[in-house]
Order: structure tokens, then C-alpha cells, then sequence
């Protein structure tokens, strides 16, 4: 009986359950809807407004789009000079905790990346090969201009190799960085190759991470980089840019000896910044020695050599002349200035933002000093066009006088035999 009464249960539970969702359902109404909506109302033939539908949204007066796009004859016009150098203030956060920040002078301002057919193509050759670029983890203000560049004989990218990853955390760069990066990709330095011959191009500039955790420092592995570049197309100028190795001349030398073109290593800033700014493995006598070394292996005129100073860290003039005169006297060809931008907050905030007329100034000392070419401006970085057209010609104009004076050599062994013979 027991069991009966259990199963008569089972069969009207759900039954009820229907029952009461659908009583449920009919008399159910929504806060949102007004349970008596009025008809809406048609204009009358004396032209008033016809009545609007009650609302529960706050009705407010959209700005027009032209007052975002400032495009108005005011706003388009150009500023003088002294008002396009003075540096902007802008209050920002809620109005419990507002704070006065500097916003970017125009000078610095730089386009969105472009998404044209230059752009997309590198950005897939990068992608597809698994390559990295500084221009990406360094967060490069020209990357729209590299990389999009109208003619693409011009676009290009600076590869970094051995990985994305390096094992010094220097207080200016966003590179990330990691005491154990993952192991070096073997086939690295033939994808490398294979991107820049697809490029068609020139010249090209690489850099690299420090990788302090490698015995050598990856010197035989860029070194490998650069000649499999120069398999693939003997004509191609290659410029290096690369770190300390340690302090061990012997890696340095290696990489003079790859056949790369401009031997690149940066000292970042002016010795006594140089603590603060690069990581404590770094130092400024280090770096004048790896300079110094370059030369010392490939001779005076054998190689360029390069290096690049940031500015806005807040530097003496007599502390950047000092800098200068000490990459005169190791025979460094090529000095670049730029100006230092906070990747993030973690990073070293900018004490000054250089104007481009005190460039100019530090351009012409550099030229006087006896530099063979100074690149200088807001937006100059050391691996971008810093003088690649002006190197190149340098580069073929040295190669040819080699050559000439090869064949002037040749001849000369020539007739002397001849004359020995009669």
C-alpha cells in the first residue's frame, strides 16, 4: 500500500510544478515597462511636439564628434614655437584623488601603427618564422614608420635574437627579463636570414638580449646569425647591435670577426648616471672597452663602430661632453642622441624632455669633435635610420677603394715579375 501511494506521488509532483510555473509566468510584469503604457501620442495639426515616452535613463547633450577631433580652424593652426616647447600639465583620477601629470609635448607625438600591406607583411614574416623584434618589446615610438613605410624596399624591422627574454633588468627597458630564459633556438639564425632576403633590403640592424646565463654569452650564436645572413646575400650591409659579453674581449672579438659591417654597442648614458640607469653587470668603462676592443681587432678604418646616448635622465652638458671625448679618443665613428620615454611606471621617470633645438646643439659639438656622423632628435633611436643611408655609402665608398687598391696591388706584383723575367 505504502508502495502505491509513493508512486501516486511521483506522478502528480510534476504536474504541479507545471501548474504553478504557469500561474507564475501570467503575472509576472517588468520593472522597466510601465504596467500602463499610454498610446503614443501622433502630432497634432498645430504643430506641437508630440509627447516623448517615459524614460529612466538620464537624458544628457552629447558632445559634437568635431570637438573630439579638434579639427576646428583653432586647433589646426600651428603653434607658435615658444608654445609648442612648453611642456603641457593635465589633472587626471577622481575628484577625491586628483593628480597633475605632464602630457607628451608634440614633438613626440607619433601616429598610430598602419595597418597597410608593409605593416601586415612583416608583422606575418615575424610571426610565421617565430622571430622577435625590439621594435615590439621595447615599444619603439617609429615602429608605424618602420614597419609601414610606403615603399617597401624601405620597410623594415630590427630582429632581436636569441629570444625575447634577457637576463639583466636595466631600469630604463621594457624587455622583459628572467635569470633562466629559455634555451636558444637552433634554427634561429637561418629563419633570421630567410626574413631579411624576403625583405629585400640594404641594409638591416640587429640587437639582441643579454643572455649572462649562456657560457659565451650567445656570441657564437649571433655571430652564426650574421654569417648565415651574409650566405644568403653577400651584399647586404649588416650592423650588430650588441651587449658586453661580460667584459669577455674574446666574445667581443668573435663578433668583429662575423663580417658583420657597424659593430653597435650603446653606453646608454653619462658615467655617473650609469649605476642608476643600467643594470649593476653593466658599467661605462666596460662598454669603452668593448668599443675599444672592436678596433683593436678589425683596425682603425677595418669597421664602424656605434653607440648611442639617451637624454632626459637628467645628465649634465659638461657630463655628455665628457662622454663624448671619451668615445673620441677609442675611435668610435658613429654617436646617436634620443630622447629617454618611461616605457611604464616601473621604469625611471623622465627628469627633462629635450627640445629639438637643444639636439641640433649636441649634433654640431658631436660633428666638430670629429665624429664621422651624429644622428641627433626626440625620436632618434639607435637602431632606427640613425644614418643607415649615410653608412651604407661609407661602407660601399671604403669597400671600393679595398678593391681598387687590390687590383693597383696586382698589377704592381705583375710587373715586377715581368721585369724580373727579362
Amino acid at each position: 500500500m505504502a508502495s502505491a501511494s509513493t508512486s501516486l506521488h511521483r506522478i502528480r509532483a510534476p504536474v504541479q510544478r507545471a501548474i504553478a510555473n504557469a500561474s507564475r509566468s501570467a503575472a509576472r510584469s517588468y520593472a522597466t515597462v510601465p504596467t500602463n503604457t499610454p498610446e503614443p501620442a501622433t502630432p497634432s495639426s498645430s504643430g506641437t511636439p508630440a509627447a516623448r515616452r517615459p524614460t529612466y535613463f538620464k537624458d544628457t547633450t552629447i558632445a559634437s564628434f568635431d570637438e573630439f577631433l579638434g579639427t576646428s580652424s583653432s586647433a589646426a593652426a600651428p603653434l607658435a614655437a615658444t608654445e609648442a616647447y612648453q611642456l603641457r600639465t593635465v589633472e587626471v583620477g577622481p575628484a577625491s584623488n586628483r593628480r597633475t601629470i605632464t602630457r607628451l609635448p608634440e614633438w613626440l607625438k607619433t601616429p598610430i601603427p598602419a595597418g597597410n600591406s608593409n605593416y601586415k607583411k612583416i608583422k606575418a614574416d615575424l610571426r610565421g618564422l617565430g622571430l622577435h623584434t625590439v621594435c615590439e618589446e621595447a615599444r619603439c615610438p617609429n615602429i608605424s614608420e618602420c614597419w609601414g613605410g610606403s615603399n617597401k624596399n624601405t620597410a623594415t624591422a630590427t630582429i632581436m635574437v636569441m629570444g625575447d627574454t634577457c637576463t639583466r633588468g636595466c631600469r630604463f627597458c621594457s624587455v622583459k627579463t628572467n635569470r633562466k630564459p629559455p634555451p636558444l633556438d637552433p634554427h634561429e639564425p637561418e629563419h633570421v636570414a630567410e626574413a631579411l632576403a624576403r625583405w629585400g633590403l640594404g641594409y638591416v640592424v640587429l640587437t639582441n638580449v643579454d643572455r649572462d646565463d649562456l657560457p659565451d654569452g650567445g656570441a657564437r650564436h649571433y655571430a652564426e646569425t650574421v654569417r648565415k645572413i651574409k650566405a644568403k646575400k653577400p651584399s647586404l650591409l649588416v650592423e650588430a647591435l650588441t651587449g658586453d659579453f661580460m667584459g669577455d674581449l674574446d666574445m667581443v672579438a668573435i663578433m668583429a670577426e662575423s663580417g658583420l659591417d657597424v659593430y653597435a654597442h650603446n653606453i646608454e648614458t653619462v658615467e655617473a648616471l650609469t649605476p642608476y640607469v643600467r643594470d649593476r653587470r653593466a658599467t661605462f668603462r666596460q662598454s669603452l672597452k668593448v668599443l675599444e676592443h672592436v678596433k683593436k681587432v678589425k683596425g682603425k678604418d677595418g669597421i664602424i663602430t656605434k653607440t648611442s646616448i639617451m637624454m632626459g635622465l637628467g645628465e649634465q652638458e659638461h657630463e655628455v661632453m665628457d662622454a663624448l671625448k671619451e668615445l673620441r679618443k677609442i675611435d668610435v665613428d658613429v654617436v646617436t642622441f634620443g630622447q629617454y620615454m618611461r616605457p611604464t611606471k616601473r621604469h625611471l621617470k623622465v627628469e627633462k624632455y629635450v627640445t629639438p633645438e637643444e639636439f641640433e646643439m649636441w649634433r654640431k659639438r658631436a660633428l666638430d669633435m670629429g665624429f664621422l656622423y651624429v644622428a641627433s632628435g626626440p625620436l632618434v633611436r639607435s637602431s632606427y635610420k640613425a644614418g643607415e643611408a649615410f653608412i651604407e655609402n661609407v661602407l660601399k665608398k671604403r669597400a671600393g677603394e679595398k678593391a681598387t687598391a687590390s687590383v693597383e696591388s696586382k698589377v704592381g706584383e705583375a710587373i715586377a715579375m715581368e721585369t724580373k723575367a727579362v
